[in-house]
């Protein structure tokens, strides 16, 4: 489980296609140092295993499932930039809000609007995605948790403060961006029993 609080943004080195699956190094520098083996890793959101580590970086493999649902297969080239974040130690603070590291779908930016040293964002989503939005309530964007607001027309904004800006990926996003978008969990279970009432 992860808490959607960036511990660091890594520099993907490699992405190479071997036979159905892509291979994935990413660079950061020794803040992940003893990141184990098979341990998980939250990268822009997706959680993702490690096939192996060292004092500079780690590896991953995306399958055909994963790229079709985070696309992926269009962010990770060489000199990208991602969110990582470790799972929650069971004696930690809880920050942010539950993130399950599954993303649920993909959205668009469609304005990044600079108020300063601040910013707003405004993402466009998928009807299946849309009711899950609540103003107010929680999303994962690449990772990031982050609080909705101004919902409508399939869209939504958030805001971001100079310290998110500064230690994530979003100081990059531009209309257009593809991010991986994660649900608010408690928000998906609601629907789910809802619809087994038929309500």
């Amino acid at each position: 489980m992860f808490t959607g609080i960036v511990e660091r943004v890594g520099t993907v080195r490699t992405a190479e296609t071997r036979e159905d699956v892509l291979v994935v190094r990413i660079d950061v520098g020794g803040v992940f140092e003893g990141l184990p083996q098979r341990g998980s890793v939250a990268v822009n959101g997706c959680c993702l295993t490690a096939i192996g580590s060292d004092a500079d970086g780690f590896t991953v493999e995306l399958t055909g499932e994963t790229l079709r649902r985070t696309r992926f297969d269009e962010r990770l080239r060489s000199g990208a930039k991602v969110n990582l974040e470790r799972p929650m130690k069971a004696d930690g603070r809880f920050d942010g809000h539950v993130v399950q590291g599954h993303v649920d779908g993909i959205g668009t930016v469609k304005e990044m609007k600079s108020l300063g040293e601040s910013a707003e964002i405004r993402i466009e989503v998928s009807p299946d995605l849309d009711r899950f939005l609540v103003e107010k309530g929680s999303i994962s964007v690449d990772g990031i948790s982050l609080t909705v607001y101004d919902i409508r027309d399939h869209a939504f904004s958030v805001a971001l403060i100079p310290y998110t800006l500064e230690v994530t990926n979003l100081q990059d996003a531009r209309p257009g961006t593809l991010v991986n978008l994660e649900a608010d969990v408690i928000a998906k279970y609601v629907e789910r029993l809802l619809t087994a009432r038929g309500l």
